[in-house]
């Protein structure tokens, strides 16, 4: 394979740090829950968290310590309990699973033994890049366990990070423009880390198109609620109708109408107002093109989310994020939980992209209209089952971060998937005019 870390490899201090900073993310996502809890309802859409807690340390063992240094493994059942290629999804309920205490330990110990590899053995490129595979991968499961709690109506998470205010902007409307022509579509080489699937950046044409400026708001689809939107079904697509009736769906996940009119929503284990500008989340991917048909609009295929986000690429090179290349800080992005959930589409200016589209990294993740499926000559990076298992399923490409998201794992060319039934996710959308 090849490895995309950059020539100057990371720094040991800097890679411990984030081991532990990821770590500690997951304690704070687990921390004040029951046991029961802990294990939670069975359902299609959540892990027990008590399973994915030792499957997060699992991962981090095999890929870190086991496959890069090839180390024992710590705990002799732990393939059994925690392989997600192995073990089937509703059967995790039902296994020997160690006690929470048990679970934190070994979870414990597979941390001080990276922590000590790092510190102790060469840092080469390929070192570099399964630490990095087992922290992202842990990334990924400390935003599900944040979704998780929603969906299960727990008490909000408290992380350390957190800012109490959120800045009240309003909406932004409008469209920009932008012009036609050849894009480079993917990573580039000279990215520090890319996941296999965004491999690698090549030339597809893209139209001129028109793309909102924002996603869209709560205040907006509620109007389309409101006028009906979901009981008439010239406004879904033949899937879209049929998941609708299948689930009985009236308005967002978690809205209900408000004493006095309007919405409000339960936000983790509370009732809340609905925040009118900030955008819409927990829809799916049905829902926005139900809402697009409505307003007359569309949805934007991956190319053009991407092309609004970075711009044309000059001499080779791409924007690593809309604003540069320089990291996601609290002016330009919403993520890493700082604000404790969305805020309003019109706030960080600093952030938007050369054509001026604002929040394309963090706040919501956006739907887009591609399917998920493999960049030519595709070839599967060493964790196999991360991409290549799902090419041949409905999966919808979800663009952008959200609030949850860890601002070291998301990039312009950060390529996220669900099936499109999904509403549990931190997902909204942002819409084009039509051609």
């Amino acid at each position: 394979m090849q490895f995309t870390v950059r020539p100057e490899p990371p720094t040991r201090e800097s890679l411990a740090g984030s081991q532990r900073d990821a770590r500690a993310r997951t304690l704070e996502l687990v921390s004040g829950l029951s046991a029961d809890q802990l294990m939670g309802p069975r359902l299609a859409i959540v892990n027990p968290l008590r399973w994915e807690v030792g499957h997060v340390a699992w991962f981090q063992e095999y890929w870190a310590l086991r496959h890069l240094w090839g180390d024992p493994p710590i705990r002799e059942d732990g393939d059994a309990l925690y392989d997600s290629s192995r073990v089937a999804h509703d059967t995790r309920w039902d296994l020997p699973l160690p006690t929470m205490e048990e679970t934190l330990a070994f979870a414990g110990r597979v941390l001080e033994r990276v922590l000590d590899r790092v510190a102790t053995r060469d840092l080469s490129e390929r070192a570099a890049y399964f630490y990095r595979l087992a922290l992202f991968h842990e990334d990924m499961h400390t935003e599900a366990f944040t979704y998780t709690r929603q969906t299960l109506a727990y008490p909000e998470p408290r992380f350390a990070l957190a800012e109490a205010s959120r800045e009240e902007a309003g909406p932004l409307p409008g469209d920009v423009e932008i012009p036609g022509g050849p894009f480079a579509l993917g990573a580039t080489p000279d990215a520090p880390f890319v996941f296999d699937n965004e491999k690698w950046a090549h030339d597809v044409h893209v139209g001129p198109f028109r793309i909102a400026r924002a996603p869209v708001t709560n205040a907006e689809v509620a109007e389309f609620v409101e006028a009906g939107g979901y009981r008439r079904e010239a406004h879904w697509t033949e899937d879209g109708w049929r998941w609708r009736c299948a689930s009985g769906a009236e308005r967002p996940q978690y809205w209900e109408p408000a004493p006095g009119g309007g919405f409000r929503w339960r936000r983790y284990d509370r009732l809340e107002p609905l925040a009118p500008h900030a955008p819409v989340i927990h829809v799916n991917a049905f829902e926005a093109e139900a809402y697009c048909r409505w307003a007359g609009r569309r949805l934007p295929t991956e190319a053009e989310w991407e092309l609004a986000a970075c711009g044309f690429t000059a001499g080779g090179r791409k924007r690593r994020y809309p604003w540069g290349d320089e990291p996601p800080t609290a002016e330009r992005a919403n993520l890493d939980g700082r604000a404790r959930g969305s805020i309003d589409v019109g706030a960080l200016p600093a952030g938007d992209s050369p054509f001026g589209c604002r929040q394309m990294i963090g706040n919501v993740w956006e739907w887009t209209a591609t399917r998920f499926l493999p960049y030519p000559g595709f070839v599967a990076d060493p964790y196999r089952q991360y991409s290549e298992p799902w090419f041949a399923t409905p999966h919808r490409v979800l663009r952008g971060g959200c609030w949850a998201t860890r601002a070291r794992l998301i990039r312009n060319t950060w390529r996220n998937f669900y099936e499109p039934h999904r509403r549990d996710v931190f997902g909204g959308f942002r819409t084009c005019a039509m051609r």
